[in-house]
């Protein structure tokens, strides 16, 4: 852990809920995109709402975060994401970009994670 880290108890839970959330909603958003469907908006809402409290929760719990290769990646997420939502003809590319990227990222080693800039 970094120097000024911020818990409180209950912490670990709401991220593992937030977490599952964020699956479904990736899982909602992948179906739709898969069967040629617009994704159902409650699963775009649940995708983007969840990753929003996830984040914000790093950053509160630890400052530097977005000054870390984590924090970093985060933003490149974003702009991939603001990507995919202004260019249809892209999504189905980009969708599997942001879900490879997210994948190799979340479960790369805490140590390169947590890297500082």
């Amino acid at each position: 852990m970094t120097c000024g880290y911020r818990d409180f108890p209950g912490r670990r839970w709401l991220v593992v809920f937030l977490r599952a959330a964020h699956l479904a909603g990736v899982v909602g958003v992948g179906a739709g995109l898969l069967s040629g469907t617009a994704a159902a908006r409650p699963f775009t809402s649940l995708l983007v709402i969840s990753g929003l409290l996830m984040a914000a929760l790093d950053a509160w719990s630890n400052p530097v975060w977005l000054r870390e290769l984590a924090g970093l990646s985060l933003l490149v997420k974003l702009v991939l994401l603001l990507w995919f939502a202004a260019d249809e003809a892209a999504r189905p590319a980009l969708f599997w970009i942001i879900l490879v990227f997210s994948t190799l990222f979340s479960h790369a080693p805490a140590s390169f994670r947590h890297r500082q800039l």
